[in-house]
């Protein structure tokens, strides 16, 4: 079947690395897997002798229809459809599953992080993913603070996850080859974040902002964006937080900025707090307004 380059198709050919990714999933027989992009079932065949269930999610329609000619298994639901546009809750609730699902896939490069943040919307139904991801991808995931990857992405996925490599794949394992090397990672999902923050919408946004411009302090790409996190005085709370305030954002721990977000988030409820007051003794209080 020929590929389609607007959806990223690279398809693994070599059935020996097919057979070392489904052994390095770990998976038991009881699990039920939740399949992204099987293509052409390289996985999918070892999928199905290991497990209870598959659930595999394939957009190529052309696809959906070989593979159902292909493996007709009694474990194995195909589901034609856009991952990125899945509710998995829906679908697990429609198969009648309750336990934590395992996620197996060969990622398109192109939309892998994309992927990988909707996945974790749905992380309660989830227990691990085991994906394969163009290398420089992993490497930002798996990246530990001071090191170049690092960034928004790995605090994202650090946050949620506990990441490891498992085996780099070389471009000759696929048709068509891509121009990059493959990493292969698991992502086991936490039973808790890794740190405790004040609100999480807010400790994305201050991720965001503080890694806006790479070269810049934390205290720079604070003030940058001191209206949008709705904080006024972001050098008292760096302050508070007990951090340098000319440290970039690629030093700082988790633990680092989850301590920054709960500076920064008390200031936005004090100032809050303070406009609040502010309006009632302006409006509310007798007399003429001053």
């Amino acid at each position: 079947m020929r590929t389609r380059k607007r959806l990223g198709q690279h398809f693994l050919a070599d059935p020996r690395i097919g057979r070392r990714i489904v052994e390095a999933a770990q998976l038991r027989p009881e699990d039920i897997v939740l399949e992204i992009g099987p293509g052409r079932g390289a996985l999918t065949r070892f999928l199905c002798e290991r497990v209870a269930r598959v659930l595999a999610v394939e957009i190529d329609e052309a696809l959906v229809r070989h593979l159902a000619s292909r493996w007709p298994h009694a474990t194995l639901t195909l589901i034609a459809g856009d991952i990125l546009t899945l509710n998995l809750d829906e679908l697990l609730d429609r198969e009648g599953i309750t336990t934590p699902v395992r996620v197996v896939g060969n990622l398109p490069y192109s939309m892998a992080t994309a992927i990988l943040h909707h996945m974790l919307r749905f992380r309660a139904r989830l227990r691990d993913m085991t994906v394969m991801l163009q290398r420089e991808v992993a490497d930002r995931i798996l990246s530990p603070p001071g090191s170049r990857p690092y960034g928004s992405l790995s605090v994202f996925i650090q946050y949620f996850c506990e990441g490891r490599r498992l085996f780099t794949v070389s471009p000759s394992a696929f048709r068509p080859p891509p121009h990059v090397f493959s990493t292969l990672v698991h992502l086991r999902i936490r039973e808790r974040p890794a740190v405790d923050v004040p609100d999480e919408s807010f400790f994305f946004d201050l991720v965001r902002a503080l890694f806006a411009e790479r070269r810049k302090t934390i205290l720079n790409n604070l003030k940058r964006a001191a209206p949008w996190l709705r904080v006024n005085d972001v050098a008292s709370a760096v302050q508070r937080a007990d951090l340098d305030p000319m440290r970039r954002a690629e030093t700082l721990t988790l633990e680092e900025l989850a301590r920054l977000a709960h500076a920064l988030f008390h200031a936005r409820a004090s100032c809050a707090e303070n406009l609040a007051a502010s309006e009632t003794t302006l409006f509310d209080s007798p007399g003429e307004i001053r």
